[in-house]
C-alpha cells in the first residue's frame, strides 16, 4: 500500500486550485485525489472515497470551510486551512486543524504543513499499540493520564486539559472535571502530553491550544491567552512569536484577532 498522502483541495477559486495543484505536484509522495468548489462538494468527496488530508478554504459560497469541518465524521481526514483570512486561525486550531496556511500560499510553508498531517497519520495506522507517551505515563497502556495528587492518583483525559501552571513552586493542572495540585514538574507534563497541542508558553505555564478562545497583545510583546473556561494564560514574547509562526500569522496581525 502507498503512503502517498491522498489531498483533497477545496476552494472556490479555481486560481487557487491550480496553484496547490502545481505545488502539490513538486512534493514526494503526495497524491492530489480531487478537487472541490465549495464545501458540499469536499464533504461528497470525502464519503466517497479515501482521503488522508483537506486543504480547505474559509470563504467559500453555501458551507463555509469552518461548517464544513463541523459535519465532518468523527474519522476524517487532517485539516489544513489555506486561506486570505488570518482573522479565523484560534477557532480553526480549536477545532482540530492541523495547520493553518495564509495565501498566497509559500511552497515551504504548504510543505511544513503536509509534513505536520503526516507526523499524526503514521499512529493511525498501526494496529492500536500502546503510544509512546501513554508508556511514559507509566505503561498502563491507556488514553487517559495518571496524574498524582495529594488526594490519589487522577486519571485525566489529555483532550480536557486546558492549561497547567507553576505557583509556589507546585503545578495546578486545569481540567474539565477540576483542578488539581500535582508534584509532576511542568516538564514532565509536557513529556508526557500530545506535543501537538500542548505548548509550554511561559516558563511557568503548559498551554492546550485546542482550549483558546481568544489571544489578547500585551505591551510586552507577548499575549493573554483566554480559555473557554474563562482563564488567562500568560504567554511569553517568545512563545507569541512561535505561536504566530504556528498558525501562520504575519508580524502585526496579532491586534486584530
Amino acid at each position: 500500500m502507498s503512503s502517498a498522502l491522498r489531498v483533497l483541495i477545496a476552494d472556490d477559486e479555481l486560481l487557487a486550485r491550480k496553484r496547490l495543484t502545481r505545488l502539490l505536484a513538486a512534493l514526494p509522495d503526495v497524491e492530489v485525489c480531487g478537487e472541490a468548489a465549495d464545501g458540499e462538494a469536499a464533504l461528497a468527496a470525502m464519503r466517497a472515497g479515501t482521503v488522508d488530508v483537506v486543504l480547505l478554504d474559509i470563504h467559500m459560497p453555501g458551507l463555509s470551510g469552518l461548517d464544513a469541518l463541523a459535519l465532518m465524521p468523527e474519522r476524517r481526514p487532517h485539516v489544513i486551512f489555506c486561506t486570505a483570512h488570518a482573522e479565523h486561525a484560534v477557532e480553526a486550531f480549536e477545532h482540530g486543524a492541523v495547520d493553518y496556511v495564509l495565501k498566497p500560499v509559500e511552497p515551504a510553508r504548504l510543505q511544513k504543513a503536509l509534513e505536520r498531517a503526516r507526523e499524526r497519520r503514521v499512529p493511525a495506522q498501526r494496529s492500536e499499540p500502546t503510544p509512546p507517551r501513554e508508556k511514559s505515563s507509566g505503561g498502563l497502556g491507556l488514553s487517559r493520564l495518571p496524574i498524582p495528587t495529594r488526594q490519589g492518583i487522577v486519571l485525566v483525559d489529555p483532550d480536557t486539559i486546558s492549561h497547567a501552571t507553576l505557583e509556589d513552586e507546585l503545578v495546578t493542572v486545569f481540567t474539565a472535571q477540576g483542578d488539581f495540585l500535582t508534584d509532576f514538574s511542568l516538564n514532565e507534563l509536557a513529556e508526557k502530553l500530545p506535543a501537538e497541542r500542548f505548548h509550554r508558553v511561559h516558563r511557568r505555564a503548559l498551554l492546550n491550544l485546542t482550549h483558546v478562545a481568544r489571544l489578547e497583545p500585551l505591551e510586552t510583546g507577548g499575549y493573554l491567552a483566554k480559555t473557554a473556561r474563562g482563564h488567562s494564560v500568560e504567554v511569553s514574547r517568545q512563545s507569541a512569536r512561535e505561536l504566530r509562526r504556528m498558525l501562520g500569522l504575519r508580524k502585526g496581525t496579532e491586534d486584530e484577532a
